[in-house]
C-alpha cells in the first residue's frame, strides 16, 4: 500500500475530518469529509468562494487532522491547486447532491492536493508511523 494509500485509508475510517489554515497569524480549522485518492495523490475540494480557500492560496502551509478511535493522524504539507475536469467529474460522481447546488449557485469547486506531504500516526502516547507522502 503506497503513503498516500495509507492517508486516504485513515481518512475513510475517520469520516470526518479537519483541515487547518491560516488567517493571517491566527489558526483556522474547519470539518471536510471529501477527499479523493487518483493516482498517488489525495485530492480535496472546497468551494473558490469560501475562506479556507482564499485562505490556502493565501498561505499554502496546510494540516488535516483526523481521528480514528484511539488513534490520529496529522498529515501537513503545501497546497496546490488544479483545474481537471476529468476529477470534477468523479468529484460529481463521489457527491451528486453538493455539486448539483453548487452548478445551480454558479459556484466553483476548487480542487487541490498536498505537496511534500508528511503524516504521521499517533496513538495517545506514542508514534506508531511517521511517512513522507
Amino acid at each position: 500500500m503506497s503513503n498516500a494509500a495509507k492517508v486516504s485509508t485513515f481518512l475513510d475510517k475517520a469520516k470526518v475530518f479537519y483541515f487547518l489554515t491560516t488567517d493571517g497569524d491566527q489558526p483556522k480549522g474547519r470539518p471536510f469529509g471529501f477527499h479523493l485518492l487518483e493516482g498517488d495523490k489525495i485530492y480535496f475540494g472546497c468551494g473558490t468562494f469560501k475562506n479556507v480557500f482564499k485562505q490556502l492560496e493565501a498561505n499554502p502551509h496546510v494540516e488535516v487532522l483526523a481521528v480514528d478511535g484511539g488513534d490520529f493522524m496529522r498529515y501537513d504539507g503545501e497546497a496546490t491547486v488544479v483545474k481537471d475536469v476529468a476529477l470534477l467529474e468523479k468529484v460529481r460522481e463521489a457527491m451528486p447532491q453538493i455539486m448539483d447546488m453548487y452548478e445551480k449557485n454558479g459556484w466553483e469547486m476548487g480542487l487541490f492536493y498536498l505537496e511534500k506531504g508528511h503524516a504521521e500516526i499517533r496513538g495517545m502516547m506514542d508514534l506508531k508511523e511517521e511517512f513522507d507522502v
